[in-house]
């Protein structure tokens, strides 16, 4: 994550227009890790879920009312379909389609 921000950073002024996700695991703990930066490389480090892009503020309110901790993945699956479906529906800019990777 910290070469991901820095990298980010030192571009600021001239930014390169994208908000990276980045999940895994924690090499000391090999507890899942997911994160999301800016535009400048300022991390949003969270234990649940995050959004990204155009669509974010449509997709917020749709993942924290269907979001539930430990979903099986078949209901995570539908869940984030749904999310990114939806928020697609309500943001031209966004794009059209979605592929969705449960691991």
């Amino acid at each position: 994550m910290s070469m991901v921000a820095n990298l980010l950073y030192e571009k600021r002024f001239g930014p390169y227009y994208t908000e990276p996700v980045i999940a895994g695991l924690d090499p000391k703990t090999f507890q899942p890790f997911i994160c999301s930066l800016d535009l400048i490389g300022c991390p949003m480090v969270t234990d649940d879920f995050v959004v990204s892009g155009t669509c974010a503020e449509q997709m917020y309110g749709m993942c924290e009312s269907l979001w539930e901790p430990d979903m099986d993945p078949e209901h995570l699956f539908e869940t984030i379909s749904q999310a990114m479906l939806n928020a697609v529906d309500r943001d031209a800019v966004s794009g059209m389609g979605v592929v969705v990777h449960v691991m």
